[in-house]
């Protein structure tokens, strides 16, 4: 039995930002935490945070600083002891993390696709010519515009219930949103269908949640180690070692998605010019225990056969 567990007087301090969806994943967090250690809700405190990123909802992600933006002061306040661990979404982490802190706990991986979400139209094929869609994602922007070059993408900023307004609004007739944040919210009923990963391929790391914390905290990394997934773990590595060797921001369209395949882990990625009008996709298998190697020589592949300024706006 662990030591120095949490408890309702010195309890554990989960940090997270404050929209429905980072708040369900705290919550998940600590809920199994607390089913793996047999602790009481009050052993926990989950410590809401603002970002920047949630403070700036009128400009484009990649005017402002893209990822990091949400990620910015958790980590400052995990640095200085003001909460122990922090929860995140994959898909929005940068691919490094400050001196000092550490992301190697990941929870099994929800649904990884993309849901199209309308009040009318049954999926991305029935959009009529020239539809306006919402979306704050390049990536997702520009696999639309790849697909369908006739439509108006217009900028979606917002948590998933600040989106649905805008779409019962009239803002636009369509926008996309990932299916886990969905299934986590409980607002599957929303969904017309779910893209399928050979049609849209997701975000990296897109339905995977992963828990940050202090490298020198063992007492937390031994609490941690309990609840990591595997499998998650190895996929990950494989996807976000093929963005980090494509220098991947919030600024690049880039899509990619590891599976494991008995003792092997296959990986498809692409990338694409933010207007749409050119995707580049490569793939490759390797052992799983070369799952970053994987992902680096997949990255490698489209970097060389991307002409200069693939990735500026045109």
């Amino acid at each position: 039995m662990m030591q120095n567990l949490p408890s309702p007087a010195s309890p554990l301090k989960i940090g997270t930002r404050g929209s429905p969806l980072a708040l369900a994943q705290a919550y998940e967090t600590r809920a199994r935490l607390m089913a793996a250690f047999d602790l009481p809700e009050a052993a926990f405190e989950v410590v809401v945070i603002t970002t920047s990123g949630d403070r700036i909802q009128d400009r484009p992600l990649k005017e402002v600083g893209g990822k990091g933006l949400f990620t910015k002061e958790i980590e400052e306040d995990m640095l200085s002891g003001k909460i122990d661990i922090a929860v995140h979404s994959m898909k929005d982490m940068p691919v490094a993390q400050p001196e000092g802190l550490v992301l190697d706990t990941y929870l099994p991986r929800e649904d990884v696709r993309d849901a199209f979400v309308s009040p009318n139209v049954k999926c991305l094929a029935d959009l009529k010519q020239g539809a306006v869609v919402g979306t704050s994602s390049l990536r997702r922007r520009a696999q639309l515009l790849n697909f369908r070059p006739d439509l108006q993408v217009v900028e979606f900023r917002g948590n998933v219930q600040t989106r649905l307004k805008k779409l019962a609004d009239g803002v636009a007739e369509a926008t996309f949103l990932a299916m886990a944040g969905l299934v986590r919210l409980g607002r599957l009923d929303v969904v017309q269908s779910a893209i399928e990963v050979d049609e849209m391929l997701p975000a990296v790391a897109q339905g995977a949640i992963g828990i940050e914390r202090r490298v020198d905290d063992m007492r937390i990394a031994d609490m941690l180690a309990a609840l990591h997934d595997v499998e998650t773990g190895q996929r990950l590595m494989a996807e976000r070692a093929f963005l980090a060797a494509l220098d991947g921001s919030c600024e690049t369209p880039i899509g990619g998605l590891a599976v494991l395949e008995g003792g092997t882990i296959y990986l498809r990625g692409e990338i694409l010019r933010p207007d749409g009008s050119e995707c580049l996709s490569d793939e490759g298998r390797a052992p799983i225990e070369d799952a970053a190697e994987l992902g680096r020589a997949v990255a490698g592949r489209l970097r060389a056969r991307a002409p200069d300024g693939f990735f500026d706006w045109l």
